[in-house]
């Protein structure tokens, strides 16, 4: 099971006014551990006032960078990426568990693809990771990316992405959609909706033409990118998400249960497997998830952003039933093969065995 380690900081470099790009090196004893997919995430923690707070950020460097970079854009009241805008110094250091998430395609060298990217704001970092090592690796295939912003002063990487079209011509399309800057173009211009991802499609993407579409961003844009691509034929298992944003406030809300059914309901007999350690305990069976009972109960189970985005909680049911309040981050083939997220399980039988080992 991932354990945090100390990533010295290197170089912080602004990339918009309220982003910046952290490169990170591990230490000699873990750098192993920080051998990264492209398009995964680092989680990481810090404590602010008494109060740690654990954070994912993607890494947006390629495969073939020979470094880890992670992108952090200030979010309004955000203690950590504020901190991490103003404060963050070269020298630093920073506490993460090593890479996680399956924001990715195994690489081919021979294969000719057509990868379509959608990106929205900062959900463009997983998918520059992936532009870099696909164009590096993948020298037959080819890229468009449809990346949406606010504004041109808000673009993130906006320079390393025109190098990165200049680099690897007629290889990497771009399409810049502008929400509050008119462009020559009016299909450009406006937030992503139905009706411009049909245009889309009609005038510029060949929807038959694409072997795997990747979307990373906010989640109203995702589900329209992702309702729009399967109505024009890619199928499910076409089309990689990757949620930067939940409606969902930082964890899930406790169920509502009325004083007699907790008064009757009996507590749920639970085996939980962390690093080959197996602990039993009896939970609540009245909305408490799992990974809360876990960590009530001293074990230091896996987390980051308790909404059931990350996968960071991620652990297999082995004996027992239970049901996610919220899945963002689970394939559907992952779910039927018994794995939940811990921060989202609640319980629905007498006893459950749980490994996060698996």
């Amino acid at each position: 099971m991932s354990r945090f380690h100390s990533l010295t900081v290197t170089d912080v470099q602004k990339t918009t006014r309220d982003a910046v790009v952290v490169t990170l090196a591990p230490g000699h004893d873990s750098a192993a551990a920080f051998d990264f997919t492209q398009g995964q995430y680092l989680t990481f923690r810090r404590d602010f006032d008494g109060v740690e707070l654990r954070r994912c950020y993607s890494i947006c460097a390629g495969k073939d960078d020979g470094v880890i970079r992670v992108g952090i854009k200030r979010v309004d009241g955000g203690a950590f990426s504020t901190w991490a805008n103003e404060e963050l110094r070269p020298g630093d250091t920073l506490e993460a568990m090593p890479p996680m998430g399956k924001f990715h395609t195994p690489i081919d060298a021979g294969a000719e693809r057509h990868y379509l990217a959608f990106a929205g704001g900062s959900g463009i970092t997983p998918v520059l990771s992936l532009m870099k090592t696909i164009l590096a690796r993948e020298p037959r295939s080819r890229i468009t990316l449809v990346y949406a912003n606010r504004q041109v002063g808000s673009i993130m990487f906006r320079e390393e992405i025109e190098d990165l079209k200049n680099t690897y011509l007629g290889r990497l399309s771009i399409i810049h959609v502008l929400e509050s800057e008119a462009q020559e173009i009016d299909l450009f211009s406006g937030r992503i909706d139905a009706a411009k991802m049909d245009a889309l499609f009609a005038h510029w993407i060949d929807a038959n033409d694409v072997d795997t579409a990747f979307i990373c961003g906010p989640e109203p844009m995702m589900k329209t990118i992702a309702t729009s691509l399967q109505t024009h034929g890619l199928p499910d298992d076409r089309i990689k998400f990757e949620l930067f944003k939940s409606a969902q406030p930082g964890r899930a809300k406790r169920r509502a249960v009325s004083a007699a059914a907790s008064a009757a309901a009996e507590g749920c007999d639970v085996s939980v497997t962390l690093d080959g350690a197996t602990r039993r305990f009896t939970m609540p069976r009245d909305g408490t998830v799992l990974l809360e009972a876990a960590l009530d109960n001293a074990m230091d189970a896996p987390f980051s952003c308790r909404a059931g985005v990350c996968s960071t909680c991620r652990a297999k049911i082995l004996e027992g039933e239970a049901e996610m309040e919220t899945n963002h981050a689970l394939e559907d083939y992952e779910v039927r093969a018994g794995y939940v997220l811990t921060c989202q399980c609640v319980p629905l039988s007498d006893r459950l065995v749980v490994t996060y080992d698996a």
